[in-house]
């Protein structure tokens, strides 16, 4: 197959080449940078398959940019892919709210771009869309959020998620076209950006053990509870998806397990050996966030045969000694 991934440096696009890579699809992987990131990490799924940095060679980079749809046009019609996934994106709630306009002009006006260019040139192309749990407003569904829930966003990033999903089912029905749709929950692993809550901790815990001093970690609201997925789990979960043959259903991956963020400092707070004094940094607050989000993941299970393999605790402690080797 060819496959053709935008937004392969990011931290979810490293994983998902991967495990493309260990299939040995051909890879095409864009991005706005000049050249393709390579992890400084192997990427181990943890059935004895894993990829080191070095197999990245076989990626095949093209820069564009996804707001540029002539950009996007013309690696679609280089490549005439089989697969195209689109994990370019504005992906923080945080960064939402700081930068509204340009998390609509890539999460929404980039994926139109994509829709656009796959309907003239790559018709019969599969499509990949990532969504997220943010779509929902989880306000009275600490139970469990299922896939029948109202889409209901309240931040600037699942409105552009939302949106997406609008013109998805546009361009399913008036064009027919191939295009399947998840939505995400938390997730993590080693290469997250570390303006992202755990790697946040886990950065700042291995920089205490280096320091071989007692240290602080400055935190935000720690009385939300999320539900996090390895990343390593949620790549599995897309290649599911995308190779089921049933586009016309919506995926919720999770892990169905809300775990406060207490919970998750404190055990990330066991790997260092020195004191740690935990300070509240209002800064760190968003203007809204939501007290509980729990996926309710029944649906991906017995549809589709879902099967998280990582213990997120352990996800933890890899990302810590990351961050400690580094």
């Amino acid at each position: 197959m060819n496959v053709l991934i935008f937004g392969i440096n990011g931290f979810v696009g490293k994983y998902l080449a991967a495990s493309f890579l260990l299939s040995n699809d051909n890879v095409y992987g864009c991005d706005v940078a000049e050249t393709l990131a390579v992890p400084d990490y192997n990427i181990d799924f943890g059935d004895g398959r894993f990829v080191e940095p070095s197999a990245f060679s076989r990626v095949k980079y093209n820069k564009s940019d996804i707001t540029n749809i002539e950009s996007v046009k013309e690696i679609v019609g280089i490549i005439k892919p089989d697969y195209i996934i689109n994990l370019a994106a504005i992906s923080s709630v945080g960064q939402s709210w700081k930068k509204p306009e340009l998390t609509m002009r890539i999460n929404v006006n980039g994926a139109v771009n994509i829709l656009e260019a796959a309907r003239e040139i790559a018709p019969l192309a599969k499509l990949m869309f990532i969504g997220s749990s943010e779509e929902y407003n989880a306000k009275g569904q600490e139970e469990g959020i299922n896939e029948r829930a109202p889409l209901n966003a309240n931040n600037p990033y699942g409105i552009s998620k939302v949106t997406q999903e609008n013109f998805i089912r546009l361009y399913k029905e008036k064009y027919g076209m191939e295009i399947y749709t998840v939505r995400p929950f938390n997730h993590t692993g080693v290469g997250q950006n570390d303006n992202f809550v755990l790697p946040s901790f886990c950065k700042q815990a291995a920089e205490i053990t280096k320091s071989g001093k007692d240290g602080e970690i400055r935190v935000g609201n720690l009385s939300a509870k999320r539900d996090f997925s390895d990343v390593r789990d949620v790549v599995c979960a897309y290649r599911l998806i995308l190779e089921s043959g049933n586009c016309n259903e919506v995926y919720n991956v999770g892990s169905s397990v809300a775990r406060g963020l207490d919970e998750m400092l404190e055990k990330i707070v066991s790997f260092c050996p020195n004191e740690v004094t935990i300070t509240i940094d209002k800064e760190r607050f968003r203007p809204e966030d939501t007290p509980v989000i729990k996926c309710d993941n029944s649906k991906i299970k017995r549809e589709l045969g879902y099967k998280p393999k990582h213990d997120i605790y352990d996800t933890l402690k890899e990302m810590y000694e990351y961050y400690v080797k580094k």
